[in-house]
């Protein structure tokens, strides 16, 4: 196949079969779930400030920890 580097310049592919393209999307969509993508685009989508990113994971950190201390008991 390919090795790391070239897979990496070449990009995310699906093959598409006897033209049935929603099939393709799906597989395509499901793809990009597992690597992040989505995710990533979502959180770029607009500015956040210094300020509030370390609001936002403070406040996740301290959800983690709600949760694994809520796990014990």
């Amino acid at each position: 196949m390919y090795n790391k580097k070239e897979q990496e310049y070449r990009g995310m592919s699906v093959l598409v079969n006897n033209n049935d393209v929603s099939t393709a999307m799906r597989k395509l969509k499901k793809l990009m779930t597992a690597e992040g993508v989505i995710r990533d685009y979502r959180k770029k989508e607009f500015y956040v400030s210094p300020s509030e990113q370390k609001r936002i994971e403070k406040n996740a950190a301290i959800r983690r920890h709600k949760k694994s201390t809520n796990k014990d008991i």
